[in-house]
C-alpha cells in the first residue's frame, strides 16, 4: 500500500542529474539545471493545492447542483491522490464533503457510525488477510530464486530461454505472491544478468522481467480480483476462476513474442549454450522437488474452488495453513521469526485495503446521490455505442489514466462510475473484473508514471546487474515500448473473446 511514496521517491531519484565520469562537469549541471526544475514542482505542487483549497471551499459555499457537486468531488479526490495522499482518505474525505453539501451533517455522522462496519464485516472479504498472509509467508520461505532456476531448467533450451524462463517464473511467483513490485524486484536482480552476460540485448532482457508479473494478478489467487470483487459484489470464488484463462494467455502470447525477438536481441546461440550448464532430467525433476508448495498450493485454490469443494474463504485458509506449514520447512530455526515478520505486514496491508474499500463505498454513496453515475450511463446511451465500441473507449481511457495513476486507485475510481453502464450493455461483471485488473497492471509498467520503470532503472545501476552496460531511463521506456503492442493485442483478443475469462466461472457455477 506503500507503492505511491515509493514511487515518488524513485522519480526524484531516478530525475537527479549524474555525469557518466562521475567529475565536476555533471556536478555543475546539476547546480545549473537543479534550480529550474524545483521551481516547475513547486509551481505544480502550488496548482495542486490551490485545486484542493478551491474544490473544497465551491463545495462548502456554493449552492451547486447536485451533479457539479460529483464532478467537484472527484476534481477534489484526484488532486489529493496526485499530492501522494493515502488512497483510501483522498477518496473519503472528498465523499464526506460531497455527502455533507448535500444531505447536512447528520447524514454523515450516520454513514461515520454505520459505513465502516457494514463494508467490511462480509464473510467474503475474509478471504483476503488469508490470501495476503500465504504470499508473504512463501516470499519469507524464500522460493524466489528456486522458482526462476527450475524455469531455466525446463525453458533455458528454447529461443530466448532466459527471458522464456523469466516470463514464466514470473507469472507463478506473482501469482502466489500478489505483489507485481515484490516479483520484479526480485526477477530483475536475479534474471537481468543473466541474460546480459548471455548477449542478450538490454531492451529484451529488461522487458523480459517487467512484463514477467502482468500476468500474476490475473491468476489465483489473486488479491486485486478480491478487491474488484468486494466492490462489484460479484461472488469471490468465480471471480478468481475467471482469471485463470487470461492469465495463460497472457504468459503464451508474451513468451511467443520473446521467442519471435530471440533471433536478433538474445544474442548467439554458442554465447547461450558456453553460459547455459548441461541440465540432465533428473536435476529438472530435483528442481520441481524444491518448490512444490507453489504448484500444490495452487491446485488447492483452483481445485477447491472449482470443485465446490471449498468456499473461497475456506480456500484461503487451507492456503495460508499450507504456507505456514512450508515456512515451518524451509526456515526452520527462524520460522517463527518469518511468520511473525508476516503476520504483522499482513495486518497492516489489511486495514490498508479494507480503509479502501470504505473509502470506495463512500464515494459510490455519494456519487449515487448527485446522479452523477446513473447521468455518466445515460450518456453512453445517447451515444449508441455497443459492447465492443465502449470496451475499447476504455482501453484507451484506462492506459491514459494509467500513465498518472496506479492500479489499485484506478480500479477503486471507475469501477463503481462504470457498473450502470456495465449492466446496461451487458457485460459480465466478472469478465470486466479481468479486464480492469489488467488494464491496472499495465498502468504499473507505463511510462511516465509507472512505478516498475522506476523500480527497474533504480536496479539496473548496480554494476553487479548491469554488467558493465549503462542503462537509461530511456532504455528502460524503450523496452516497455517494445512489449506494449502485445499487451494491446491481448486486451483486444479477450475483448474479442470473451469466453476466455467466463468459461471456467460458468463450469463451476453448474
Amino acid at each position: 500500500m506503500t507503492v505511491s511514496n515509493d514511487s515518488t521517491a524513485t522519480l526524484d531519484h531516478a530525475e537527479e542529474p549524474t555525469s557518466p565520469t562521475g567529475g565536476g562537469a555533471g556536478s555543475t549541471d546539476a547546480a545549473v539545471i537543479a534550480p529550474g526544475r524545483s521551481s516547475r514542482k513547486a509551481w505544480v505542487l502550488a496548482i495542486a493545492i490551490a485545486v484542493v483549497v478551491v474544490s473544497a471551499v465551491v463545495m462548502l459555499l456554493l449552492p451547486l447542483k447536485p451533479m457539479v457537486l460529483g464532478g467537484t468531488a472527484c476534481v477534489l479526490m484526484l488532486a489529493l491522490l496526485f499530492l501522494r495522499m493515502p488512497v483510501a482518505l483522498a477518496m473519503l474525505g472528498p465523499s464526506l464533503l460531497g455527502l455533507y453539501a448535500l444531505r447536512g451533517e447528520m447524514v454523515v455522522e450516520s454513514q461515520l457510525a454505520t459505513l465502516p462496519y457494514l463494508t467490511v464485516a462480509s464473510w467474503t472479504l475474509s478471504v483476503v488477510p488469508m490470501f495476503i498472509l500465504m504470499g508473504l509467508l512463501l516470499w519469507k520461505a524464500g522460493l524466489t530464486e528456486s522458482l526462476y532456476r527450475v524455469g531455466n531448467q525446463w525453458l533455458g533450451w528454447m529461443p530466448g530461454g532466459l527471458a522464456v524462463g523469466t516470463n514464466i517464473a514470473g507469472a507463478g511467483l506473482a501469482a502466489v505472491s500478489g505483489s507485481s513490485v515484490g516479483t520484479t524486484y526480485a526477477l530483475a536482480r536475479i534474471g537481468i544478468p543473466e541474460m546480459l552476460k548471455a548477449g542478450y540485448d538490454k531492451r529484451l532482457a529488461i522487458g523480459a522481467v517487467i512484463v514477467a508479473g502482468l500476468p500474476g494478478q490475473l491468476i489465483p489467487p489473486s488479491l486485486m480480483l478480491v478487491i474488484y470483487a468486494g466492490v462489484a459484489e460479484v461472488p469471490i470464488g468465480p471471480q478468481l476462476l475467471a482469471g485463470i484463462g487470461p492469465g495463460i494467455l497472457v504468459a503464451v502470447l508474451f513468451s511467443i513474442m520473446i521467442m519471435l525477438m530471440a533471433p536478433r536481441w538474445a544474442g548467439s546461440a554458442e554465447a547461450a549454450a558456453a553460459l547455459r550448464p548441461r541440465v540432465t532430467w533428473g536435476e529438472r525433476f530435483l528442481g520441481l522437488a524444491k518448490v512444490w508448495p507453489i504448484p500444490l498450493i495452487m491446485l488447492i485454490i483452483l481445485g477447491g474452488t472449482f470443485s465446490g469443494t471449498f468456499t473461497a474463504t475456506e480456500v484461503g485458509a487451507v492456503a495460508a495453513l499450507c504456507a505456514v506449514v512450508v515456512t515451518i520447512l524451509w526456515k526452520r530455526r527462524s520460522s517463527f521469526s518469518a511468520i511473525r515478520e508476516a503476520a504483522i505486514a499482513t495486518v497492516s496491508s489489511v486495514g490498508a485495503i479494507f480503509l479502501m474499500l470504505i473509502g470506495v463505498e463512500a464515494l459510490s454513496r455519494m456519487l449515487a446521490l448527485t446522479g452523477l453515475t446513473g447521468a455518466f450511463a445515460d450518456m453512453i446511451d445517447s451515444m449508441g455505442l455497443n459492447r465492443v465500441e465502449f470496451l475499447l473507449l476504455m482501453t484507451v481511457v484506462y492506459i491514459v489514466l494509467g500513465t498518472f495513476m496506479d492500479p489499485i486507485p484506478m480500479l477503486l475510481l471507475t469501477v463503481p462510475i462504470l457498473i450502470p453502464t456495465l449492466n446496461a450493455l451487458d457485460i459480465d461483471l466478472m469478465w470486466f473484473g479481468v479486464f480492469a485488473v489488467f488494464m491496472g497492471e499495465l498502468a504499473v509498467v507505463t511510462p511516465p508514471v509507472g512505478i516498475l520503470a522506476f523500480i527497474i532503472h533504480s536496479i539496473v545501476k548496480d554494476k553487479e546487474v548491469n554488467q558493465g552496460q549503462k542503462i537509461s531511463m530511456g532504455d528502460v521506456f524503450n523496452a516497455i515500448w517494445y512489449f506494449m503492442p502485445m499487451a494491446i493485442v491481448t486486451v483486444l483478443i479477450l475483448i474479442f473473446f470473451p469466453q476466455i475469462a467466463t468459461t471456467i466461472p460458468e463450469m463451476s457455477m453448474k
